[in-house]
């Protein structure tokens, strides 16, 4: 265990980190560069600002999870386990394939999906609307295509969203904005973030959900 302990608080200014305005497509923005270092340096100091970045986000993750059997108290385990595994396994980051904030959420998806299996002993779960991407493991010429297909219907379903849930996805999912940074760019209350986002993602679900599971079978 890496003995770091972060406030989850959206509103707790001293452990945000703002991200530089760069191109995502370069892979250069700071929480990829965080992330190589983390992976090519052990650099705990790296690892502490992706943590204090991440954290409250994928708690909110976990709990717009609508799986059968989640409760809100798994939501803190599975932030540390993903964390874990972004220690873990972060030398396997490679940034020419995805942004930073893509990878761990795919390691979140997974962690998730493990601990209901755990918890439930089953085999087979439904897809939901996190499930855009796949195993950041995998590198074959298939899993790189059904990779970019499934990135451009994530795309393609943010553009049915009404203008203010398609612009906080945007900035939470993509810029890997906190929900406080959103909330001071847009000018909104946090609370009205937070419900967006929800809004948002249940929403995402119905668009994503279908088209996704065409995809796989």
């Amino acid at each position: 265990m890496l003995g770091i302990k972060i406030n989850y608080s959206d509103d707790n200014d001293e452990t945000s980190v703002r991200p530089a305005v760069v191109s995502s497509e370069k892979r250069t923005d700071q929480w990829s560069v965080l992330l190589v270092s983390v992976g090519e340096n052990r650099d705990r100091k790296a690892f502490a600002q992706l943590f204090a970045h991440f954290a409250p986000l994928l708690k909110s993750f976990a709990e717009a999870s609508r799986h059968e059997g989640w409760f809100p108290g798994l939501s803190e385990d599975l932030v540390q386990e993903v964390m874990i595994k972004v220690w873990q396994k972060a030398a396997g980051y490679k940034p020419e394939k995805a942004s930073a904030t893509t990878w761990i959420y795919t390691v979140a998806r997974n962690c998730r999906i493990d601990m209901l299996r755990r918890k439930s002993n089953t085999q087979h779960l439904p897809l939901e609307n996190e499930d855009f991407w796949h195993e950041p493991d995998e590198e074959t010429p298939v899993s790189l295509l059904r990779q970019k297909r499934s990135e451009d219907k994530v795309q393609a379903s943010l553009a049915q969203l009404p203008k203010e849930q398609d612009e906080i996805l945007r900035k939470v999912y993509l810029e890997g904005k906190s929900h406080a940074e959103a909330s001071e760019e847009l000018g909104l209350p946090l609370g009205t973030v937070k419900s967006r986002v929800r809004l948002a993602l249940q929403k995402m679900q119905i668009l994503v959900a279908p088209e996704f599971r065409e995809e796989i079978l």
